[in-house]
């Protein structure tokens, strides 16, 4: 155990921590200190609600920029020549989404001034691209960026090693809330207030962020402020300003207006304007006046310097179909394991009614649409950037610029749009996608989340998690799982043992064994449907959480 004592602005925190613990006591110099009483909602949070004097990060320094010069070319013969000037301690702004639309000509311009000349970055992306292949990551290896701000850690086990032996800090921060800190730097609004994170480790200010090389956390995120709108609470986050922001687009004319493809708009816009210097890379570079003005998706008062991109478009995983199959056949069922995620998915199906717009997790919640019956129609939205994704691509129709939230390769319907990263969380943050379907570690009697973090064994990110969640009276959550853990313990739990993504946000809860419906305003849990075979004392020997039974129980297909 260590104690740790630190002051930042007016605050004096005091610290205690252990590898693999998240134990915190803070004592907090504060003009208000203000405890929730329990007889408030449930939705209110339960712990001390904090208004700080001063938001300034402890890391955020002020690195003078090159200006400008208005009246210069803005196109540049070289990625070198543009990066030449960055300096070290610069916040970098990095686009992209996995590889799909990463900067990597900009990037690997930057590796090669080596950590000599440039080191002890930040850099603000929703990843840190993929071990050995390209994005950021092609920088956390070579020792030139001190911290990353991002949402997900993915697979990316280089930098996960980096962050646990203390080499590199990692905030993380959820995907939406990123993307809107970004939007909001741009727009000069130094904060808002957002419904996502709350009652999660994320208000609390609880999440590791640096480790010393001993395992031991020197550093936690920062708690957040809240406040009550409405009867609900909300956290305040501030702006994420960078110093520089590098982008890839598709088409570039000589006065900056910019054009992206499908799913590499992302981030790439919101960066653009949040960044004293922007630096793009261009598939093609073309005369001022060779683009339409409506195609224009970025305008050039916001692009300072343009280079020829000389890297090809990666794809993270290339996902592909044969011409037989189709999101209307259903996978075979060739083992006990595939029998159980068809039967969770079959019955997820019927909570997609015709004409929703509806979002799916990864994993069993992708196979939901393939048990639709033949010709209803559901509007898939993916929190990268489309409302209206397809099946996998035939090998022929791979296009590196159509990714789904997996990193995946895929492929678009017939109406469907694209858009950038605040745009999809405003249709996720405002309740307009009418039902999410989401996996599980665990879940609760009273409808709480958990599925981004076991402490000690999985530390990913919640990517979008907790956006997706976040609005849970205007878009129905909707947990498709196994009913128990490889170890045989139940996922359906009286209370959440693991950290939470949401607080009282599932309304229904599919498993191989059963259906359970959940009283979120009660906190109460009723077994409506049985699989076939499943009679309810099996049901209770394999659920942890106490559950009433429904007078009609009905039997899944």
């Amino acid at each position: 155990m260590r104690n740790m004592t630190s002051i930042v602005g007016r605050r004096a925190i005091a610290l205690t921590s252990s590898r693999g613990s998240c134990a915190r006591q803070l004592q907090l110099s504060l003009r208000i200190k203000t405890t929730i009483s329990a007889s408030q909602p449930k939705h209110a949070i339960n712990c001390a609600q904090f208004r700080l004097l001063s938001y300034t990060r402890p890391w955020r320094r002020e690195i003078p920029v090159s200006e400008p010069n208005r009246g210069d070319s803005k196109v540049w013969a070289s990625a070198d020549e543009a990066v030449a000037d960055v300096k070290s301690g610069s916040v970098l702004l990095s686009a992209g989404f996995g590889l799909c639309g990463v900067a990597s000509t900009l990037i690997t311009a930057l590796r090669r001034r080596g950590p000599e000349s440039l080191h002890s970055l930040t850099a603000v992306s929703n990843n840190a691209g993929s071990e050995g292949r390209g994005g950021l990551a092609l920088l956390t290896e070579n020792g030139q960026i001190d911290r990353m701000i991002m949402s997900y850690l993915g697979a990316n086990k280089k930098l996960e090693k980096q962050y646990l032996t203390g080499k590199i800090a990692v905030e993380l921060c959820p995907q939406g809330t990123i993307a809107e800190r970004i939007r909001a730097a741009g727009s000069g609004i130094p904060a808002f207030f957002t419904p996502t994170g709350g009652n999660t480790l994320i208000q609390s200010g609880s999440l590791p962020t640096r480790y010393s090389p001993d395992g031991t956390v020197v550093e936690f995120s920062p708690p957040r402020e809240t406040r009550i709108f409405n009867g609900k609470a909300y956290l305040m986050e501030t702006a994420l300003p960078g110093d520089v922001a590098i982008l890839r687009a598709w088409k570039v004319d000589k006065a900056g207006n910019c054009v992206f493809r499908h799913t590499t708009k992302t981030f790439a816009p919101l960066m653009a304007k949040a960044a004293k210097l922007t630096i793009v890379e261009a598939e093609n570079i073309v005369e001022i006046g060779d683009i339409d003005p409506s195609e224009v998706n970025l305008p050039g008062i916001y692009v300072d310097r343009i280079v020829p991109a000389t890297e090809p478009s990666q794809v993270e995983i290339v996902k592909t179909r044969s011409p037989e199959e189709s999101s209307n056949n259903p996978p075979k069922a060739e083992s006990e394991a595939q029998l159980r995620r068809n039967r969770i998915a079959r019955r997820a199906a019927k909570e997609l009614k015709p004409g929703f717009y509806v979002n799916l997790g990864v994993g069993i919640p992708t196979l939901a649409p393939s048990f639709l019956p033949p010709g209803q129609k559901v509007w898939i939205q993916s929190e990268n950037g489309i409302l209206g994704m397809g099946d996998y691509p035939l090998p022929e129709e791979v296009d590196p610029d159509i990714i789904n939230a997996g990193k995946e390769t895929t492929t678009l319907i017939p109406g469907a749009s694209t858009f950038d990263s605040s745009e999809s969380f405003s249709m996720i943050r405002g309740g307009h996608v009418d039902v999410s379907i989401l996996g599980a570690l665990q879940v609760s009697a009273g409808g709480d989340l958990a599925n981004y973090m076991i402490p000690g064994k999985v530390f990913k990110g919640m990517g979008g998690a907790m956006d997706l969640v976040s609005n849970p009276d205007s878009t129905k959550i909707v947990v498709a799982t196994e009913h128990t853990a490889k170890d045989g313990s139940s996922k359906i739990v009286q209370v959440c043992r693991l950290p939470v993504t949401g607080k009282g946000v599932v309304s229904t809860i599919i498993t191989d064994l059963a259906v359970f419906q959940v009283d979120r305003k009660k906190g109460t849990l009723t077994l409506t449907e049985t699989a076939p075979g499943v009679d309810v004392e099996e049901v209770r020997q394999k659920t942890d959480a106490e559950f009433s039974v429904a007078e009609e129980l009905e039997v899944m297909e």
